[in-house]
């Protein structure tokens, strides 16, 4: 296995979806190891790449106008960037939005995915595919058996459905075709570079301001349920290290570590002195027609292969994101792998 902090200068690699959070810690971590990098949006001269800006890579990544749904784009963009290493970030990426709009996550996700993996044979380079999958596509598990990349799926919302979908054309086009594709089946992973509809980044945001003397309280839905946190930057280095190995394979990535969302708004407002209890309210229209109540995840392969596991727990996670809100997110791209530094990540 290639070592984590070789860099590999001249290497060319495509981000599809490059301005959501994964897709900008992923473009930060290629730029530190030399890679010439190259992201997509459907109007990548209206986009504004905020979260390129913020880590301060905005001028160094190449960017290009590509939708996954439109398949002479597709073409088009691979046939020009001529990438070893292509990153499938793109597609709607929220859980909760995917109960309102289950024909645009169905389309931008499986079908996306299916272009670009018929884009890729018919183009026939010699290049390597991640394709973003989801530990949504196993729906409930359990502490005595957490998902492996050997459970059945069992999806329990139009996102993770979409995913399942995505994972296999992944695997059916590694077996006809014998190309590099893999999925990685994250499980929840954030940062500050998380959209506020997302409930992590909505609790930390809400502490943050209570703490500062705001009146509004916190609407919350189930908060039974349990989840497998870690912190993004971290989880995109996975995604580089199963492009770095002899063979393609489909990798669980998680902490292992679980816990309610209860436990996380707790922590959160213990961060900044504060009784969640004191400042919440039970939404009940933020229930979802399905959800999954326990999450769980075994990463052991990823550790035995890859060499990654996870390093932050959940509530160092929590820590992290409220210093980093409290920073007006200006530390985001502090202590991750500083562009340029050849030996980071370790």
């Amino acid at each position: 296995m290639q070592d984590r902090g070789e860099r590999t200068p001249g290497k060319r690699a495509l981000i599809c979806g490059i301005s959501g959070q994964d897709g900008t810690y992923l473009a930060h971590l290629l730029l530190s190891k030399g890679y010439e990098v190259f992201g997509t949006s459907r109007d990548a001269e209206m986009s504004r790449f905020d979260n390129l800006a913020l880590l301060r890579i905005r001028e160094r990544v190449k960017l290009r106008s590509m939708t996954l749904i439109d398949f002479r784009s597709v073409l088009q963009v691979l046939s020009e960037v001529e990438p070893v290493e292509v990153y499938n970030l793109a597609g709607q990426s929220s859980v909760g939005l995917s109960f309102q709009q289950p024909v645009e996550t169905l389309e931008s996700i499986a079908f996306g995915t299916l272009n670009l993996l018929e884009a890729i044979r018919l183009l026939g380079h010699p290049l390597r595919l991640y394709n973003a999958s989801s530990g949504e596509c196993f729906g409930e598990t359990t502490v005595e058996s957490p998902a492996s990349e050997a459970s059945p799926f069992r999806p329990r919302s139009p996102y993770g459905v979409a995913k399942a979908a995505a994972f296999w054309e992944v695997a059916n086009y590694r077996e006809a075709y014998n190309i590099f594709v893999c999925s990685g089946l994250l499980f929840n992973h954030e940062s500050i570079l998380r959209p506020s509809r997302f409930v992590t980044r909505k609790v930390v945001q809400t502490a943050c301001r209570i703490a500062a003397g705001s009146r509004e309280r916190l609407g919350v839905g189930e908060t039974r349920v349990v989840r497998d946190w870690g912190y993004a930057p971290e989880y995109v280095e996975a995604m580089w290290l199963m492009l770095q190995q002899p063979e393609p394979a489909d990798y669980v990535i998680a902490s292992g570590e679980s816990h309610s969302l209860a436990e996380f708004i707790a922590a959160c407002f213990a961060e900044v002195e504060l009784d969640w209890r004191d400042h919440t309210d039970t939404d009940r229209s933020l229930f979802r027609a399905t959800d999954i109540l326990q999450s769980h995840a075994d990463p052991s392969l990823a550790r035995e292969r890859l060499g990654w596991q996870a390093k932050t727990s959940m509530r160092r996670l929590v820590a992290r994101l409220v210093a980093d809100e409290r920073a007006g997110a200006r530390t985001a791209g502090d202590g991750i792998f500083p562009v340029g530094d050849a030996s980071a990540p370790s």
